[in-house]
């Protein structure tokens, strides 16, 4: 106890250094959350991937479709439970900064096959029944103020023309990485007003949604779709619903790797300002050290002295940062909400916090103590600061 008493006076004996050294710690801490949690975002749509579930779109790209009339062929392969299919619309609500995920959809059928979009019996019956009814998720409404009837229009980008669209309901997530800024509406509306402006991309899906019974058949089912279209006109790539979304994260490993290498820079750094802080504290408290040690106090003593005030140190801004992560996480969200649907500091990044400064504040006191244990008596007490 008394240990611990003369561990907490030492750190805030100097008060100006100790505020900053900690606020140091405290902001680099903060950025390697924000930094982890923006890496752990990139990986949303991965991490909530089905493993029943099957995405199948044109062998070239994502950007040429496929004629609807696959959807009967795919759905008699064994193994398949449920189809759907998707186009992504790309229209703009109002400007161009209003950007958020549209997707039209076959119908009930493909919200069937995303358990995790709750919607309700009145939303499912009127999607069912009106032409130009859209789902919206929660985030999304409440990001525009939409309520129940609002009429959405979007201009068309990747295809001519306007549409308007009625909200007839507001999804929820299951779970917390269930993205809730999704507009979904009508592939039979959409395709009505190609088959008027567009004829080329009627009758056409962007992919195929498939769910199947048995997830270890995965890659067996995937290979008895593409054989259905081998040496067609528009060939087919089937693959899980995970290696799907990986696909658009590969495509931006360079910048995913360059975030996880500036958090451990981060970390690299405030190792460097707490190691100074603790080398210049042992130097000034050299005598102090040397009089321990005429009165008996070993090593071990003097190591945990400084161990002890190093860690404190870093263990203040780090629970301090681990504090201020939601706020902070919140209003940084707020910023780039159009690109990352979600964004919320995991338990496992505030263990991380914690764990790196402890971590970080033994190894700041490593070479002031070993100094200090090597310095003999004599030594010290002829250091006047």
């Amino acid at each position: 106890m008394d240990l611990l008493k003369l561990i907490i006076r030492n750190v805030f004996r100097h008060k100006l250094r100790a505020f900053l050294t900690i606020l140091g710690v405290c902001v680099a801490m903060l950025a390697f959350c924000m930094l982890r949690t923006l890496v752990a975002a990139w990986y949303t749509g991965v991490d909530a991937s089905q493993a029943n579930r099957l995405i199948t779109r044109n062998k070239i790209s994502l950007i040429h479709m496929l004629p609807v009339a696959y959807r009967d062929k795919i759905r008699q392969v064994s193994g398949v439970t449920g189809i759907g299919h998707g186009i992504w619309y790309g229209g703009i609500y109002k400007e161009k900064k209003n950007f958020f995920p549209q997707i039209v959809i076959s119908g009930i059928d493909y919200l069937d096959i995303l358990p995790e979009f709750l919607v309700s019996e009145a939303a499912r019956k009127a999607f069912r029944t009106e032409r130009n009814a859209c789902i919206v998720g929660r985030k999304l409404a409440a990001r525009f103020n939409w309520k129940l009837g609002d009429v959405i229009p979007l201009k068309g980008t990747i295809f001519p023309g306007n549409v308007e669209l009625v909200v007839r309901g507001i999804y929820k997530g299951e779970f917390k990485n269930t993205d809730e800024t999704v507009m979904l509406f009508r592939w039979d509306f959409l395709n009505e007003h190609l088959r008027k402006t567009f004829s080329e991309a009627g009758d056409k899906a962007g992919w195929f949604l498939v769910q199947i019974a048995d997830p270890d058949r995965a890659a067996e089912v995937s290979r008895d779709i593409d054989a259905l279209f081998e040496n067609s006109l528009s060939e087919t790539m089937t693959e899980t619903e995970k290696a799907f979304q990986q696909g658009f994260v590969a495509m931006t490993d360079a910048i995913v790797g360059a975030i996880k290498v500036i958090s451990i820079v981060v970390i690299g750094i405030i190792l460097l300002v707490l190691a100074n802080t603790m080398a210049m504290t042992a130097r000034e408290r050299s005598a102090e050290y040397a009089v321990f040690k005429t009165l008996g106090f070993g090593p071990g003593f003097v190591f945990l002295l400084i161990a002890g005030e190093s860690v404190a140190i870093a263990m203040i801004g780090g629970i301090t940062a681990a504090i201020l992560s939601f706020p902070s996480a919140r209003a940084f969200h707020w910023q780039i909400s159009n690109f990352f649907p979600v964004f919320h500091v995991s338990g496992a990044t505030l263990a991380a916090m914690l764990t790196i400064s402890l971590v970080v504040g033994l190894l700041a006191a490593l070479l002031p103590a070993i100094r200090i244990g090597r310095t003999s008596i004599a030594q010290g007490l002829s250091h006047m600061g």
